[in-house]
C-alpha cells in the first residue's frame, strides 16, 4: 500500500493505491471518485487519467479518440512516479505516494 506524507493522518484521508474511472474495472470505486481525486504524474498535475497504480508507478490515459470494438476508449500505460490526494480536503491534503 502507499505511504502518506504525514504518518499521523488517518488512512481514510488518502486515496487507494489503485483506482480506475471505468465501472467495468475491479479497481473502480464510485464513493472514492465522488470525493474528487487529484493526480500528479511525473511532477505535473493531470486531469486525463483513466486509471493509476501508485505502488507500481503507472497511469493509463486515453489514446486520442480511438475506441475498441465494444466502444470503450483505448488507453496507453505510462510509467513514472504517481501521487494522489483527495481534492475535498482543501489545501495541503495528505498525499499518497510511493516511498
Amino acid at each position: 500500500m502507499s505511504e502518506e506524507t504525514n504518518p499521523a493522518t488517518n488512512s481514510g484521508d488518502v486515496p487507494p493505491d489503485h483506482l480506475s474511472v471505468n465501472p467495468r474495472n475491479s479497481a473502480f470505486d464510485a464513493e472514492v471518485l465522488g470525493r474528487g481525486v487529484g493526480i500528479k504524474f511525473k511532477g505535473r498535475v493531470r486531469t486525463d487519467i483513466e486509471e493509476y497504480s501508485i505502488s507500481e508507478g503507472w497511469v493509463r490515459v486515453q489514446a486520442g479518440k480511438t475506441t475498441d470494438r465494444k466502444g470503450q476508449p483505448l488507453t496507453i500505460k505510462l510509467n513514472g512516479p504517481v501521487e494522489a490526494w483527495f481534492e475535498d480536503l482543501g489545501e495541503n491534503p495528505p498525499v499518497a505516494k510511493k516511498s
